[in-house]
């Protein structure tokens, strides 16, 4: 497979036994669209003008691309190759991975400054260089053939849908709203004192954590378990 030129867009799958060798794109596309929704919820008061709008959680992001293939120039005759030896590369990712039991996830590159890299400093965990994410949408169109029925040109419209593991989301969001509840999943070595850290800033509050969730000695905790984060009034003292 050849190696993607510089500036050349190209795809690279995360197998479950590693990722693969970048994929090139034949042409780069003339349009890369990007969609982004967040949903809010309406909390309506009486006497007020408009109800109020609570952030509920963002919407996955999605990328949706065409791309264009082309083998004629390698012949159009008996010896003709088949545009598919290039799409096929692609239309593997809206199969299934036998070992992983779905498609695998992809990312997406294309140069240095990728959509999302420049966001404000106060946004700096977000950034990106590149679009993480699954396929759930493969159109291909074959649109050239030779006599024989060989395809020889194709688009392929794809859209990829933006894939974050909990773990990439905690490390970009940095949650630390002491005023706020929040709800913890709790991973193998995790701490009360990383947590106190984690939202709080604070990892000498820990007690304040094990005090809600009822839990007598913090050096036994069980992965999986939801832990209840509760909020720190502002001006609270240290417990």
């Amino acid at each position: 497979m050849a190696s993607p030129k510089p500036g050349q867009a190209f795809i690279v799958v995360h197998w479950s036994s590693g990722d693969s060798d970048p994929i090139p794109v034949q042409f780069n596309p003339t349009e890369l669209q990007l969609e982004k929704q967040s949903q809010f919820a309406e909390i309506g008061i009486p006497g007020l003008i408009a109800p109020l709008q609570q952030f509920v959680r963002g919407q996955a992001e999605v990328l949706t691309v065409e791309l264009f293939f082309d083998s004629s120039d390698k012949g159009t005759g008996v010896n003709a190759e088949s545009v598919a030896k290039q799409t096929d590369l692609f239309y593997s990712l809206a199969r299934i991975e036998p070992s992983g039991h779905a498609p695998p996830p992809v990312t997406f590159h294309w140069g240095s400054e990728f959509p999302g890299q420049r966001l404000p400093s106060k946004q700096s965990g977000q950034q990106r260089d590149a679009f993480k994410g699954v396929v759930v949408s493969l159109r291909q169109t074959f649109t050239f053939w030779s006599r024989s029925g060989v395809p020889l040109r194709a688009k392929l419209n794809l859209t990829i849908r933006e894939y974050l593991t909990l773990d990439d989301q905690l490390k970009q969001l940095n949650p630390s709203s002491p005023d706020r509840t929040h709800g913890h999943v709790l991973r193998d070595g995790e701490s009360l004192s990383q947590l106190s850290q984690l939202y709080w800033l604070r990892p000498s509050e820990w007690r304040r954590i094990a005090t809600d969730n009822g839990i007598e000695d913090p050096r036994r905790l069980t992965p999986g378990r939801n832990l209840r984060v509760p909020r720190i009034p502002a001006g609270a003292p240290a417990s």
